[in-house]
């Protein structure tokens, strides 16, 4: 992936990620549903995420229709890897101890979390 998306940029992608595509219209209307967004806002965001490589735009129809142009596991992906980098100084298990340090996970998140390190333990 170039470029990392903002906070706000995240935010428009995990609408598409959800929707496949849509309108920016239809992304205001998902972002107002949690905080005060003014519609040219998310028009702008929206632009400089197509300037930046981020989603694609149909510009066919009546209405621009946009795309994730990148995967949610890439973008996530790489995300993490530069988190872990510049927060955790490259330790993955500072992450790991940190957040299960922070939260109070379930026997069934804890059962997912021991059988996933099982098969890494296995590769």
């Amino acid at each position: 992936m170039q470029e990392k998306p903002t906070a706000a940029e995240l935010e428009v992608l995990a609408i598409l990620w959800e929707m496949g595509e849509a309108s920016v219209r239809q992304v205001h209307e998902q972002l107002s549903q949690d905080k005060e967004t003014g519609y040219t806002t998310t028009l702008k965001i929206m632009q400089n995420m197509h300037g930046k490589g981020l989603v694609n735009r149909d510009e066919k129809r009546r209405s621009h229709v946009y795309a994730a142009a990148v995967s949610q596991q890439d973008t996530q992906e790489s995300l993490v890897k530069t988190f872990i980098r510049k927060a955790f100084g490259g330790s993955t298990n500072k992450l790991v101890m940190q957040a299960l340090g922070q939260s109070e996970p379930s026997k069934e998140e804890i059962e997912e979390i021991r059988a996933f390190l099982d098969k890494m333990e296995n590769k």
